[in-house]
Protein backbone atom coordinates (compact mmCIF):
# COMPACT_ATOMS: atom_id res chain seq x y z
CA UNK A 1 0.00 0.00 0.00
CA UNK A 2 1.34 3.37 -0.70
CA UNK A 3 1.73 5.58 2.28
CA UNK A 4 -0.52 8.81 2.60
CA UNK A 5 1.81 11.20 1.38
CA UNK A 6 2.66 9.17 -1.63
CA UNK A 7 -1.01 8.97 -2.42
CA UNK A 8 -1.17 13.07 -2.52
CA UNK A 9 1.81 13.33 -4.48
CA UNK A 10 0.26 11.28 -6.78
CA UNK A 11 -3.01 13.40 -6.80
CA UNK A 12 -0.97 16.17 -7.08
CA UNK A 13 0.77 14.85 -10.47
CA UNK A 14 -2.95 14.12 -12.03
CA UNK A 15 -3.15 17.90 -12.38
CA UNK A 16 0.23 18.41 -14.16
CA UNK A 17 -0.97 15.74 -16.99
CA UNK A 18 -1.27 16.44 -20.76
CA UNK A 19 -4.83 15.07 -20.23
CA UNK A 20 -8.06 16.55 -18.05
CA UNK A 21 -8.20 14.44 -14.78
CA UNK A 22 -11.61 13.42 -14.46
CA UNK A 23 -12.49 13.29 -10.58
CA UNK A 24 -15.81 11.72 -9.84
CA UNK A 25 -17.07 12.66 -6.73
CA UNK A 26 -18.78 9.72 -4.52
CA UNK A 27 -20.84 9.28 -0.74
CA UNK A 28 -20.13 5.83 0.17
CA UNK A 29 -17.76 2.96 -0.08
CA UNK A 30 -20.24 1.28 -2.71
CA UNK A 31 -20.30 4.32 -5.13
CA UNK A 32 -16.34 4.63 -4.58
CA UNK A 33 -15.70 1.21 -5.25
CA UNK A 34 -17.53 1.58 -8.47
CA UNK A 35 -15.58 4.66 -10.15
CA UNK A 36 -12.26 2.72 -8.69
CA UNK A 37 -13.11 -0.24 -10.49
CA UNK A 38 -13.81 1.41 -13.46
CA UNK A 39 -9.88 2.64 -13.59
CA UNK A 40 -10.03 6.23 -12.45
CA UNK A 41 -7.60 7.15 -10.97
CA UNK A 42 -8.71 9.15 -7.90
CA UNK A 43 -12.18 10.27 -6.46
CA UNK A 44 -13.80 13.28 -4.60
CA UNK A 45 -16.59 13.37 -2.09
CA UNK A 46 -19.43 15.26 -2.87
CA UNK A 47 -20.32 17.02 0.18
CA UNK A 48 -24.26 16.87 -0.79
CA UNK A 49 -24.22 13.49 -2.00
CA UNK A 50 -23.02 12.38 1.23
CA UNK A 51 -25.07 14.51 3.62
CA UNK A 52 -28.40 13.07 1.81
CA UNK A 53 -27.29 9.64 2.08
CA UNK A 54 -26.85 10.29 5.70
CA UNK A 55 -30.10 11.92 6.37
CA UNK A 56 -28.67 15.61 6.48
CA UNK A 57 -28.93 18.90 3.89
CA UNK A 58 -26.23 19.96 2.68
CA UNK A 59 -24.70 22.97 3.89
CA UNK A 60 -23.00 21.68 6.69
CA UNK A 61 -25.39 20.30 8.66
CA UNK A 62 -23.95 16.76 8.93
CA UNK A 63 -21.58 16.32 12.12
CA UNK A 64 -17.83 16.24 11.72
CA UNK A 65 -17.56 13.01 13.33
CA UNK A 66 -20.32 11.18 10.60
CA UNK A 67 -18.69 12.82 7.97
CA UNK A 68 -15.03 11.53 8.59
CA UNK A 69 -16.12 8.56 9.86
CA UNK A 70 -17.83 7.73 6.09
CA UNK A 71 -14.35 9.16 4.70
CA UNK A 72 -12.24 6.70 6.51
CA UNK A 73 -14.04 4.45 5.42
CA UNK A 74 -14.04 4.96 1.57
CA UNK A 75 -10.42 5.62 2.15
CA UNK A 76 -9.54 2.39 3.78
CA UNK A 77 -11.52 0.26 0.91
CA UNK A 78 -9.67 2.19 -2.09
CA UNK A 79 -5.86 2.00 -3.06
CA UNK A 80 -6.24 5.27 -4.99
CA UNK A 81 -6.35 9.23 -3.69
CA UNK A 82 -9.27 10.23 -2.05
CA UNK A 83 -9.97 14.40 -1.62
CA UNK A 84 -12.58 15.10 0.80
CA UNK A 85 -15.13 17.99 -0.12
CA UNK A 86 -15.24 20.09 3.23
CA UNK A 87 -17.71 22.92 1.95
CA UNK A 88 -16.40 26.11 3.85
CA UNK A 89 -14.61 24.45 6.64
CA UNK A 90 -16.65 23.48 9.00
CA UNK A 91 -15.88 26.57 11.59
CA UNK A 92 -15.71 30.26 11.34
CA UNK A 93 -12.49 30.29 13.55
CA UNK A 94 -9.18 29.47 12.77
CA UNK A 95 -9.09 26.71 15.46
CA UNK A 96 -12.16 25.42 14.35
CA UNK A 97 -11.00 24.77 10.22
CA UNK A 98 -7.58 23.63 11.58
CA UNK A 99 -9.22 20.66 13.15
CA UNK A 100 -10.98 20.39 9.95
CA UNK A 101 -8.01 19.80 8.41
CA UNK A 102 -6.76 16.93 11.01
CA UNK A 103 -9.90 15.19 10.74
CA UNK A 104 -9.38 15.13 6.47
CA UNK A 105 -5.73 13.85 7.29
CA UNK A 106 -6.49 11.61 9.91
CA UNK A 107 -9.22 10.06 7.94
CA UNK A 108 -6.16 9.53 5.23
CA UNK A 109 -7.48 12.06 2.76
CA UNK A 110 -4.98 14.05 0.26
CA UNK A 111 -7.08 16.49 -0.73
CA UNK A 112 -9.48 18.98 -0.23
CA UNK A 113 -12.01 21.07 -1.85
CA UNK A 114 -13.09 24.17 0.19
CA UNK A 115 -15.52 27.26 -0.46
CA UNK A 116 -14.94 31.55 -0.22
CA UNK A 117 -18.55 31.62 1.62
CA UNK A 118 -18.86 31.71 5.26
CA UNK A 119 -22.08 30.75 5.73
CA UNK A 120 -23.26 28.17 2.77
CA UNK A 121 -26.71 28.60 3.85
CA UNK A 122 -26.76 32.18 2.97
CA UNK A 123 -24.06 32.58 0.57
CA UNK A 124 -22.41 34.91 2.55
CA UNK A 125 -18.70 35.61 0.79
CA UNK A 126 -15.29 35.77 2.73
CA UNK A 127 -13.13 39.21 2.48
CA UNK A 128 -10.59 38.05 -0.19
CA UNK A 129 -7.76 38.88 2.72
CA UNK A 130 -9.97 36.82 5.45
CA UNK A 131 -9.91 33.43 3.03
CA UNK A 132 -6.30 34.35 2.25
CA UNK A 133 -5.86 33.55 6.18
CA UNK A 134 -8.09 30.59 5.76
CA UNK A 135 -6.47 28.86 2.73
CA UNK A 136 -2.61 29.65 4.76
CA UNK A 137 -4.24 27.78 7.88
CA UNK A 138 -5.17 24.45 6.03
CA UNK A 139 -1.64 25.00 3.97
CA UNK A 140 0.22 25.29 8.10
CA UNK A 141 -1.76 22.42 9.25
CA UNK A 142 -1.10 19.81 6.61
CA UNK A 143 2.76 20.79 6.11
CA UNK A 144 2.94 20.27 10.08
CA UNK A 145 1.46 16.75 9.87
CA UNK A 146 3.78 16.30 6.92
CA UNK A 147 0.88 15.76 4.17
CA UNK A 148 1.05 17.81 0.99
CA UNK A 149 -2.02 18.17 0.96
CA UNK A 150 -4.26 19.18 -2.57
CA UNK A 151 -6.00 22.47 -2.55
CA UNK A 152 -8.50 23.43 -4.59
CA UNK A 153 -9.50 26.63 -3.87
CA UNK A 154 -13.49 27.18 -4.83
CA UNK A 155 -14.75 30.70 -5.64
CA UNK A 156 -18.34 31.11 -5.79
CA UNK A 157 -17.85 35.11 -7.05
CA UNK A 158 -20.22 34.11 -10.14
CA UNK A 159 -23.02 33.31 -7.95
CA UNK A 160 -22.62 36.25 -5.22
CA UNK A 161 -21.52 39.51 -7.81
CA UNK A 162 -24.52 41.84 -8.89
CA UNK A 163 -24.02 43.02 -11.55
CA UNK A 164 -24.17 40.99 -15.35
CA UNK A 165 -22.02 38.18 -17.18
CA UNK A 166 -19.05 40.77 -17.66
CA UNK A 167 -19.11 42.10 -13.99
CA UNK A 168 -18.94 38.44 -12.67
CA UNK A 169 -16.74 36.67 -14.86
CA UNK A 170 -14.13 39.30 -13.92
CA UNK A 171 -14.69 39.34 -9.89
CA UNK A 172 -14.91 35.57 -10.44
CA UNK A 173 -10.94 36.03 -11.77
CA UNK A 174 -10.23 38.47 -9.49
CA UNK A 175 -10.95 36.18 -6.45
CA UNK A 176 -9.20 33.32 -8.00
CA UNK A 177 -5.83 35.00 -8.66
CA UNK A 178 -6.02 36.02 -5.31
CA UNK A 179 -5.73 32.66 -4.01
CA UNK A 180 -3.13 31.67 -6.81
CA UNK A 181 -1.02 33.43 -5.35
CA UNK A 182 -0.84 31.26 -2.10
CA UNK A 183 -0.19 27.60 -2.01
CA UNK A 184 -2.92 26.39 -3.67
CA UNK A 185 -3.15 23.58 -6.69
CA UNK A 186 -6.35 23.88 -8.50
CA UNK A 187 -9.04 26.87 -8.70
CA UNK A 188 -12.34 26.15 -9.27
CA UNK A 189 -14.85 28.92 -10.43
CA UNK A 190 -18.40 27.39 -9.15
CA UNK A 191 -21.17 28.83 -11.77
CA UNK A 192 -19.06 28.96 -14.82
CA UNK A 193 -20.23 26.97 -17.73
CA UNK A 194 -19.95 28.30 -20.79
CA UNK A 195 -17.34 27.75 -23.06
CA UNK A 196 -15.88 31.59 -23.70
CA UNK A 197 -16.12 31.98 -20.13
CA UNK A 198 -14.21 29.29 -19.00
CA UNK A 199 -11.43 29.99 -21.45
CA UNK A 200 -11.29 33.14 -20.59
CA UNK A 201 -10.80 32.53 -17.14
CA UNK A 202 -8.12 29.60 -17.83
CA UNK A 203 -5.88 31.94 -19.85
CA UNK A 204 -6.09 34.71 -17.06
CA UNK A 205 -5.07 32.09 -13.83
CA UNK A 206 -1.96 30.53 -13.43
CA UNK A 207 -3.13 27.46 -11.89
CA UNK A 208 -4.91 24.48 -12.91
CA UNK A 209 -8.61 24.71 -13.33
CA UNK A 210 -11.39 22.55 -12.22
CA UNK A 211 -14.53 22.99 -13.87
CA UNK A 212 -18.15 20.55 -12.51
CA UNK A 213 -19.97 18.75 -15.44
CA UNK A 214 -23.33 19.89 -16.02
CA UNK A 215 -25.89 20.20 -19.06
CA UNK A 216 -24.80 23.59 -19.97
CA UNK A 217 -21.11 22.54 -20.03
CA UNK A 218 -18.57 21.77 -22.71
CA UNK A 219 -17.35 18.33 -23.53
CA UNK A 220 -14.47 16.56 -21.82
CA UNK A 221 -12.49 16.74 -25.43
CA UNK A 222 -13.74 20.53 -25.44
CA UNK A 223 -12.58 21.35 -21.48
CA UNK A 224 -9.22 19.78 -22.52
CA UNK A 225 -8.80 21.62 -25.47
CA UNK A 226 -9.22 25.22 -23.67
CA UNK A 227 -6.71 23.70 -21.10
CA UNK A 228 -9.15 22.87 -18.30
CA UNK A 229 -7.26 20.19 -15.93
CA UNK A 230 -10.07 18.97 -13.74
CA UNK A 231 -13.46 18.51 -14.30
CA UNK A 232 -15.45 17.01 -11.43
CA UNK A 233 -19.18 15.64 -10.99
CA UNK A 234 -20.09 17.00 -7.90
CA UNK A 235 -23.72 15.54 -6.78
CA UNK A 236 -24.18 14.57 -10.10
CA UNK A 237 -23.70 10.52 -9.64
CA UNK A 238 -26.55 10.71 -6.77
CA UNK A 239 -28.82 12.70 -9.13
CA UNK A 240 -28.83 10.13 -11.81
CA UNK A 241 -28.51 7.10 -9.36
CA UNK A 242 -31.51 8.71 -7.84
CA UNK A 243 -33.13 9.20 -10.87
CA UNK A 244 -33.03 5.61 -11.55
CA UNK A 245 -34.80 4.81 -8.26
CA UNK A 246 -37.67 7.08 -9.64
CA UNK A 247 -37.73 5.45 -12.60
CA UNK A 248 -37.91 1.80 -11.29
CA UNK A 249 -40.70 3.03 -8.74
CA UNK A 250 -42.66 4.42 -11.56
CA UNK A 251 -42.61 1.35 -13.45
CA UNK A 252 -43.25 -0.89 -10.89
CA UNK A 253 -46.46 1.47 -9.53
CA UNK A 254 -47.82 2.33 -13.09
CA UNK A 255 -46.44 -0.39 -15.53
CA UNK A 256 -46.48 -3.33 -13.13
CA UNK A 257 -43.13 -4.56 -14.72
CA UNK A 258 -39.78 -3.92 -13.33
CA UNK A 259 -37.34 -3.94 -16.65
CA UNK A 260 -35.44 -0.72 -14.91
CA UNK A 261 -35.09 -2.89 -12.26
CA UNK A 262 -32.99 -5.53 -14.16
CA UNK A 263 -31.36 -3.54 -17.16
CA UNK A 264 -27.25 -3.00 -15.81
CA UNK A 265 -28.42 -4.25 -12.61
CA UNK A 266 -25.22 -6.07 -11.26
CA UNK A 267 -24.97 -9.42 -9.48
CA UNK A 268 -25.01 -10.04 -5.87
CA UNK A 269 -21.56 -11.17 -6.25
CA UNK A 270 -20.43 -7.87 -8.27
CA UNK A 271 -22.09 -5.98 -5.00
CA UNK A 272 -20.97 -8.21 -2.14
CA UNK A 273 -17.24 -7.36 -3.25
CA UNK A 274 -17.44 -3.39 -3.17
CA UNK A 275 -17.77 -3.90 0.31
CA UNK A 276 -14.50 -5.49 0.47
CA UNK A 277 -11.34 -3.62 0.90
CA UNK A 278 -9.19 -3.92 -2.62
CA UNK A 279 -5.91 -4.84 -0.82
CA UNK A 280 -7.67 -7.95 0.55
CA UNK A 281 -9.27 -8.88 -2.58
Amino acid sequence: MKSQTERAEEFRALHKSNHILILPNVWDVPSARVFEDAGFPSVATSSAALAVSLGYPDGEAIGKDELFATVRKIVNHLTIPVSVDIESGFGLTEDELSDTINRVIEAGGVGINIEDISNPNNETPYPVEKQIERIRTVRSVARSLGIPLVINARTDAYGFTEGDKRVKIEKTITRANAYAKEDVDCLYPMGLAEKNAISEFVKAVEKPVNIMARRDAPTIPELEEIGVKRLSLGPGPMYASMGLLKKIGRELKQEGTYDALLEGAITFDELNALAKPRNSM
